[in-house]
């Protein structure tokens, strides 16, 4: 059962601001977040943002607290922070049962919810006392208009429910549908530090199909990291991330190894799919990139085929490499030997008929626009 927390946090004592921090586990932490900035999420509303942009809730990197920060309208914080809400008048001062303020997300990509994390870090005793979240599916490209238009259907991913201040509260979905935005609501008001959607992509196939050749591994395009050797220094998942490394923190380095064998990542394709060529970059990994890689690929759960056999890796390098002939497949495995780091991992092609058929298939069963 998934830990959850309630209630504020004690004031900040100084020291480590992230000390007192409550958090837990969440398996579906590892599914991609449909809502990730870089992958082209964005807070496209809100109905308050006095103290804190709503920009805010879907900064990547985790929440930063600088006691001594203060501006014109009070304490800078890194998150959503709206003000505080009244009541009518001084016989009743306080809000409504109702009251609450929203924020518009417009997901990265179309996909299905699998878990939400709505995190509080740092606020500690102006976080909302309650959340909910709720999720649609409009075709194109809808602005705040569209979305609160009467008539758009909402369905309740996560109903109203107490939340924890300075937290990780993090919430399981069961809502088998394809969504293209969320709508968070914080009761009565209050500050949001993140907000994290994670999910299943399902992308738009006539998309892909316009794109003829794209990466069959991107996570905007329904790849993911299935398992990995090691994840001591980085996730497997940044291989799979947009753009080239900035940083060595920003692709997948293993620990060294005091042995014998090898890393690997296994990867699951956009769906069946015929590749045609194969990117693996070591950006910013000087002295510690990958010695060797090698590639295999499977179709379902079929045997493994090397396509790329050890293959020695230079520092900080795309390295690219053009295949015979295209090479069907739904899983990709990247071995590294002995260890070390590698920034990303492209494999180029395009969706096979059957891959088509069954991504078209998907979204009508999914029922999202």
């Amino acid at each position: 059962m998934t830990e959850t927390f309630t209630g504020p946090a004690q004031p900040y004592a100084g020291g480590d601001p992230y000390a007192d921090y409550r958090s837990a586990a969440h398996p579906f932490t590892d599914l991609p977040d449909l809502a990730d900035r870089a992958l082209g999420g964005c807070v496209v509303a809100a109905n308050d943002e006095f103290f804190a942009e709503r920009e805010n809730l879907l900064r990547p990197e985790r929440p930063h607290f600088d006691p001594a920060a203060y501006g014109h309208k009070g304490k800078i914080m890194d998150g959503w922070e709206t003000r505080r809400r009244r009541g009518a008048g001084p016989a009743h001062p306080w809000p409504e049962a109702d009251d609450h303020d929203w924020a518009l997300i417009r997901l990265a990509t179309p996909g299905v919810v699998r878990g939400l994390l709505v995190d509080t870090a740092h606020f500690r005793g102006n976080h909302p006392r309650a959340v909910s979240v709720e999720a649609t599916a409009l075709p194109g490209h809808p602005g705040p208009e569209d979305l609160l238009a009467p008539g758009v259907g909402w369905t309740t991913l996560l109903p109203r429910t107490e939340i924890g201040g300075h937290a990780a509260n993090g919430f399981p979905v069961d809502a088998a549908r394809r969504f293209t935005h969320v709508r968070l609501r914080q009761y009565p008001d209050g500050g949001i530090a993140r907000l994290r959607v994670y999910g299943d992509v399902v992308p738009d196939p006539g998309w892909l199909a316009a794109l003829g050749t794209f990466d069959l591994a991107a996570q905007e395009h329904g790849g993911r990291a299935e398992d990995a050797s090691d994840r001591f220094f980085s996730p497997p998942a940044n291989t799979l991330r947009p753009g080239r490394s900035r940083s060595m923190h920003e692709g997948w380095e293993t620990r060294r190894r005091r042995d014998d064998g090898h890393d690997w990542v296994r990867y699951a394709l956009a769906g069946h799919g015929e590749i045609r060529a194969v990117e693996i970059d070591t950006a910013c990994y000087l002295g510690n990139a990958a010695g060797w890689a090698a590639l295999s690929v499977r179709e379902d759960d079929g045997p493994w085929t090397e396509i790329l056999p050890p293959t020695r890796l230079q520092p900080d390098t795309p390295h690219r490499f053009l295949l015979d002939h295209p090479v069907p497949a739904t899983h990709a495995r990247l071995d590294i030997h002995p260890d070390g780091g590698v920034s990303r991992l492209r494999l180029h092609g395009s969706l096979s008929e059957r891959g088509t058929r069954e991504l078209e298939r998907k979204v009508r069963e999914l029922g999202g626009a």
